[in-house]
């Protein structure tokens, strides 16, 4: 998806479920909300920090939202060897301490949130990837080894090293928008392998862009069972905007894959659509999306509902993700209307993030708070086709970025160091006048995965 805290992602809409009952997101008459947190998308266009994204917690206080994917695990190998995530103002490498020797950052706080969310009846997954991830394998063993490493870190597992302390996740979800899926079969098989016999329902699913098949996800997708398929129907020309015409909205080949090609014939299909118009292109209106959905629920029943990007936008934009939910419910599922509820706003916030999406890559942004002190005269311009900043990538000189609603251009080789901060790294280019889908460059893909002490190279 383009970009990624799912993801910082919100999940998908669910008709009928009771608060507090588990989610089984393989059922045909319901529909679901699934909406990524972790990215604080709005964060990554807006300065006004009373709607960046708040604690995870916040999005779980009632039942319009059913999946959580927290994004992302953006690093597959960094420092020591270890995996690294960024959930933008809420826990990243840059703000937070980090496990020895690593760029991991120690996100124990909020084991807390994903408990209560879970004991709401929702399911919380992590996703890997995001468009400015270093996500690829160089053999089958690496990828086993590095299911082995998932497992114990975030799943069902053991270690010393555990980001999200005693929370247990309920799955993941692959987000993968460069680079390759070679080896990825290995990757998840190896999961379901250590999961055979558990108790707990582990859930698998993934989020390809909409021209079909996806240029990254098609063969994993082919080769393993997932529960759930969150395509991305925006930054791209067979995006919901497009629904009118039938020679762009593709959602019929997705269904058809479903139904023929998956591994799980019982695959659900969902509609992934930006939850604001600054959250990705091809936005479309409460209204619009509700009867997008509504007629494709009735036409495929490979249908499992809307995938929102992300929470940040979906909150800030009239509770969007409510909205939809509602809309749904009111039109032949039953179920209850979902009510609203007042949560404070934190005091005090870190780091911004993230757009999601783009035409054949996606993009995940992070941005954080910005010093007042950069003098740098600036002029407004278009933001479209740059990401926003993310703390545990590295970027070369001449890289450009968004972070806080401004462009931002990199003077020279920088790693954590925030756009507009003491350390000078980075030249103000002025406000955003218009977003669109963000789209990394290509090294970023290949720098993100280098520690920070990598120097640069001519």
């Amino acid at each position: 998806m383009a970009s990624l805290w799912l993801a910082s992602a919100l999940s998908v809409l669910a008709i009928g479920a009771l608060r507090g009952a588990a989610f089984d997101i393989s059922r045909q008459d319901n529909v679901r909300l699934h909406s990524y947190w972790g990215q604080n998308s709005y964060g990554a266009t807006h300065s006004d920090q009373a709607n960046w994204q708040k604690t995870l917690s916040t999005y779980c206080q009632d039942d319009s939202i059913d999946t959580i994917p927290l994004a992302f695990l953006n690093v597959f190998f960094g420092a020591g060897g270890a995996p690294s995530l960024d959930l933008a103002n809420i826990c990243n490498a840059v703000d937070d301490s980090v496990f020895p020797g690593t760029s991991l950052p120690q996100c124990s706080f909020l084991a807390s949130d994903i408990q209560f969310c879970q004991s709401k009846g929702k399911i919380v997954t992590l996703s890997l990837g995001g468009a400015t991830g270093a996500a690829s394998f160089s053999s089958d063993a690496q990828a086993s080894a590095f299911g082995d490493t998932i497992w114990n870190m975030f799943l069902g597992g053991s270690s010393s090293t555990r980001p999200f302390g005693a929370a247990v996740l309920d799955g993941i979800d692959l987000d993968i928008e460069g680079g390759g899926t070679t080896y990825f079969a290995t990757f998840i098989n190896r999961i379901r392998t250590l999961a055979a016999g558990s108790p707990k329902k582990y859930y698998f699913t993934a989020a390809p862009q909409c021209p079909f098949p996806d240029a990254y996800l098609s063969t994993v997708l082919n080769a393993v069972a997932f529960d759930a398929v969150y395509v991305q129907f925006y930054n791209n020309y067979c995006g919901v905007i497009n629904y009118p015409n039938s020679n762009d909205w593709n959602f019929d080949q997705w269904d058809t894959w479903a139904k023929t090609v998956a591994v799980n014939k019982n695959v659900k299909i969902y509609i992934g659509a930006p939850a604001s118009s600054t959250a990705g292109g091809g936005y479309v209106d409460l209204t619009t999306l509700s009867n997008i959905a509504l007629s494709t629920r009735s036409q495929f029943s490979s249908f499992g509902g809307v995938m929102l990007w992300d929470a940040s936008q979906a909150y800030a934009n009239g509770r969007f993700d409510q909205g939809i939910k509602n809309a749904i419910r009111q039109n032949g599922n039953g179920g209850t209307t979902s009510t609203p509820i007042t949560v404070s706003t934190p005091t005090t916030s870190k780091t911004s993030t993230t757009s999601k999406s783009t035409t054949t890559t996606t993009t995940k942004p992070t941005t954080t708070t910005t010093s007042p002190g950069s003098t740098t005269t600036v002029s407004s311009g278009s933001c479209a086709g740059v990401g926003s900043w993310v703390g545990n990538v590295a970027y070369n000189g001449g890289d450009r970025v968004i972070y806080n609603g401004h462009l931002w251009t990199a003077k020279w080789w920088s790693y954590g160091d925030t756009p507009g901060g003491a350390a000078g790294d980075w030249t103000d280019n002025g406000v955003c006048s218009s977003f669109a889908a963000a789209i990394p460059t290509a090294h970023v893909a290949q720098m993100s995965a280098k520690s920070p002490a990598a120097s640069p190279t001519a």
